[in-house]
């Protein structure tokens, strides 16, 4: 018999869009699918950036929830009222063209979402905010970017730490009021949404997690990296299972538990 533990939800994960041995890939990093699976109790499923030709809609109707990936790309300037600069590059406007409609109706329907680095980001300018791009540039800013590195544990490694916000749903989850992260960003949130909810923040001031004001479920960002450490971290993994049991409990009032049954 089915309960709501052993569940596994259905989660759509964006992809990046990538040139490789001739062809056009559509793909998303495995430490992110990895953490569906491993953190989060979920079943991933890789959306194609393919802009208006995905039916977001029907997409949200099969799904439990919505993993807004990190990216070496950065969301196009004009999209938050910047001029593009060389500098600020590489770009990715067939992700932004899928992944900005995809987070405005994950959050109309309810479905979990969770925003992690560029999907931060993205949850900011799809709700009408604006970023920094690149905020280690800015006086008494620091150097958000990885260290120099080909080691995938080194460039990752938890670094700095972050105050939580007192009573927010960062508080609720994490039962801690300063956690450690890691950091990897060039571009961090400038101009925060109004419907945006700041719950964590770095000792420069930098954003480092979010939730959505007045959601209708889980609806969080985080400016860090927790699909990396998940298995070990303990704030990494209370906040993958805080968005696989927002899935399940999901799944749980459409109907679906009783469907595995």
């Amino acid at each position: 018999m089915t309960d709501l533990k052993t569940l596994m939800p259905l989660v759509a994960v964006t992809a990046d869009v990538r040139e490789y041995a001739g062809y056009q890939w559509h793909a998303a990093p495995e430490s992110y699918v990895k953490a569906v699976v491993t953190g989060a109790g979920g079943i991933p499923v890789i959306v194609p950036s393919l802009g208006d030709a995905i039916d977001i809609e029907a997409l949200l109707d099969r799904v439990d929830g919505v993993l807004i990936t990190g990216s070496r790309s950065n969301v196009h300037p004009t999209l938050y009222g910047e001029t593009a600069d060389p500098r600020t590059e590489p770009y990715d406007p067939a992700r932004d063209a899928t992944s900005l409609p995809l987070i405005r109706a994950a959050l109309r329907k309810g479905v979990p979402l969770l925003a992690i680095c560029r999907g931060q980001q993205e949850l900011n300018v799809a709700l009408g905010g604006t970023l920094i791009c690149e905020v280690q540039d800015l006086p008494g800013r620091h150097d958000h970017r990885s260290p120099a590195s080909e080691v995938a544990d080194e460039r990752f490694a938890i670094r700095h730490p972050v105050h939580i916000v007192p009573d927010g749903c960062f508080a609720r989850i994490l039962e801690r009021d300063e956690i450690e992260v890691n950091s990897l960003h060039r571009q961090a949130i400038g101009e925060l949404a109004e419907g945006l909810l700041v719950e964590a923040v770095a000792a420069d001031g930098t954003i480092e997690a979010v939730s959505v004001r007045d959601a209708p479920g889980f609806a969080v960002g985080v400016q860090w990296h927790p699909e990396y450490w998940v298995t070990t971290d303990a704030p990494s993994g209370r906040l993958f299972r805080a968005f696989g049991d927002a899935m399940r409990a999901r799944a749980a009032s459409r109907g679906l538990l009783a469907a595995a049954e």
